[in-house]
């Protein structure tokens, strides 16, 4: 990432307020800094799909999961205002809008990986043993 882009995304970041729970977080300890800007439905998953480069809203819609359109924008608006995600809108016909990790956001890199494996690991020893399909009855 060249110098200009990097002045850009703190000249933006500069202009914006911080989100309530950041603020308030941030009062408290780093690791509730880290969980006020990751936690909440879908924003790992979306960083997790954005490392790989730039991705149109329904195709990150798509490569998301079952997440709705009302909480896909709320969480790329609230990444975007914390600096993780940034959204390019290109003046075309049809409009074309495209979101990206900024360089805090590609920083995150090695925490989705390793939340990626604990989380497999998790799913193998802890929820895969107990897990029964919602359509299937429990044995009892």
């Amino acid at each position: 990432m060249d110098e200009q882009t990097l002045l850009d995304e703190q000249t933006q970041l500069d202009e914006q307020a911080l989100r309530d729970p950041v603020r308030r977080a941030y009062e408290v300890c780093p690791v509730e800094v880290a969980v006020a800007v990751l936690g909440g439905s879908w924003k790992m998953t979306i960083v997790k799909n954005l490392l790989d480069g730039p991705m149109r809203y329904g195709a990150l819609g798509r490569a998301v999961g079952p997440v709705t359109p009302r909480v896909l924008t709320r969480q790329l608006r609230e990444l975007e205002c914390d600096g993780i995600v940034t959204r390019a809108a290109f003046a075309e016909v049809p409009p074309r809008v495209e979101y990206s990790l900024t360089q805090q956001g590609q920083a995150l890199a090695p925490f989705v990986s390793a939340l990626n494996e604990w989380g497999k690991s998790y799913a193998r020893s802890v929820i895969e043993p107990r897990y029964t399909p919602v359509d299937e009855p429990a044995h009892r």
